[in-house]
């Protein structure tokens, strides 16, 4: 039997520079009669459900303590392979994708990824085909309309992984060692993303600190520092979840979703999660500490047990694909490799000579197992989604104390010295107890208030 190979590959670089890209479809397709705002955060949402639901799956390990995915990556490829699929195939496939019931989704998808081609980002995508295997035009012509998935021969490895290394800016080099046997066709999707702060971090003030791996084990981290850096975020009162929201340029956001230690169960979190809601409960930016990891994490996994799980099992047994070509047809295994590179790289100097950190504003430290996710703001779609819980997964870990709760009537003045930056008093965990019980002031009628004194006065 013939083999059909699905090859996924995501990067994602935050640093300093816009990548803009000009590049469309002929007219393949009209943008202004599928695109509207709701049709933009219906497919947003379909891909946000997606990504949950497959970051719930890969649970992180010793050998890879950190996750990071591309949703919409995963989203383009699967697309691309339902085109080619017939009855109960192309059925789960949409199932899985969330797109049954959402009118024209190929084209909201494929105009979507026109529209973040102008946000910094850059997508490749590309269809191996083997000579002289007769493969159905119609496929062909709608994967390259739809998805830009420009045909190529697949002669040899080699020039696999000269593209790859190309559309990558050379971030993945070597990445297939081998070709399967009987490969007939591949599909690769690459995504880049290189982006600016909107508000810049100083490299002046990157220090060591600790990263709170679990309450009896740390590492040391470079954390970027910033002392009013405007910060958009709300506390789950349920959960005691913070949610932070760090804008780039160009309409694109970094989400940070922090559990405190007695909720820290990553995949349980992503379970919760939903992008809709976190935008609509952001409150308006106000001036706080923030630290914030900088690191590079590299992440590769097959995706075949995690879509497996989630319904795909089809594709690796019996599919029907027969719109590719009319010899029968299996997935062998989908690859996914991703890399993320978060940094205050082209921040702006700053004129003053030291800084005052005052402990009793508001303090936003992720120095403890983390979800993030990359999003349009626009249709809410996650480009990138993860789990980090080492940040500096090469450096030797430490035996630490639970790490101690720092409220607002314990926090004290400390400052950045003007020669190295560092703080003056040891390493500690701000867990925002000050900030929710403000936040909860203001959203809970002052009656309360008058109510419980009158209480308490008796």
């Amino acid at each position: 039997m013939k083999h059909c190979l699905i090859v996924l590959i995501t990067l994602c670089f935050f640093r300093f520079g816009l990548l803009v890209s000009n590049e469309t479809d002929d007219g393949k397709v009209n943008c202004n009669d599928v695109l509207s705002l709701e049709a933009q955060r219906a497919v947003g949402g379909a891909v946000a459900k997606l990504g949950l639901v497959l970051l719930e799956k890969l649970q992180p390990g010793s050998e890879q303590p950190n996750i990071i995915i591309s949703p919409l990556s995963v989203s383009l490829a699967l697309a691309e392979l339902a085109l080619g699929a017939k009855n109960k195939t192309e059925d789960k496939l949409l199932e899985v994708l969330n797109a049954k019931g959402l009118p024209n989704f190929h084209e909201t998808l494929s105009c979507l990824q026109e529209q973040l081609t102008v946000k910094a980002v850059t997508m490749a995508s590309r269809l191996y085909l083997i000579p002289d295997v007769r493969v159905n035009q119609d496929f062909v012509d709608r994967a390259l309309n739809l998805y830009k998935s420009e045909p190529a021969h697949l002669t040899s490895i080699e020039e696999v992984n000269r593209w790859v290394e190309e559309s990558t800016k050379g971030h993945i080099t070597n990445f297939m060692s081998s070709l399967p046997p009987n490969v007939i066709l591949m599909l690769i999707n690459t995504i880049h993303f290189k982006g600016e702060w909107q508000s810049r971090f100083d490299s002046k003030f990157t220090v060591k600190d600790i990263f709170y791996i679990d309450k009896n084990t740390s590492v040391q981290v470079d954390m970027m520092m910033g002392s009013k850096y405007p910060l958009s975020m709300f506390v789950d009162r349920k959960d005691g979840t913070q949610i932070a929201r760090f804008p780039f340029q160009g309409n694109m956001s970094l989400l940070v979703i922090m559990p405190v230690p007695a909720h820290g169960n990553l995949p349980i979190a992503a379970a919760k999660l939903n992008i809709s809601d976190m935008y609509e409960n952001f409150q308006s930016e106000k001036s706080m500490h923030v630290k914030l990891p900088k690191f590079k994490l590299q992440y590769k996994q097959d995706l075949r047990q995690a879509l497996t799980s989630m319904g795909l099992g089809l594709l690796f047994t019996g599919p029907d694909l027969s719109r590719i070509a009319p010899v029968p047809l299996v997935v062998s295994g989908i690859q996914h490799a991703s890399s993320m590179e978060l940094s205050e790289e082209g921040a702006e100097a700053s004129a003053a000579t030291s800084v005052t950190l005052v402990r009793t504003i508001p303090t936003f430290a992720v120095n403890m197992p983390f979800i993030f996710a990359l999003v349009d703001d626009a249709s809410y779609m996650p480009l990138f989604l993860g789990m980090v819980t080492n940040p500096n997964p090469g450096a030797t870990t430490e035996q630490s104390d639970d790490p101690k709760i720092e409220t607002e009537s314990t926090m004290k003045p400390s400052k950045v010295s003007q020669n190295d930056g560092t703080l003056n008093d040891s390493p500690h965990m701000e867990n925002m107890l000050s900030y929710m019980l403000n936040m909860w002031k203001e959203t809970v009628p002052k009656q309360f208030f008058r109510h419980q004194e009158m209480e308490d006065g008796n």
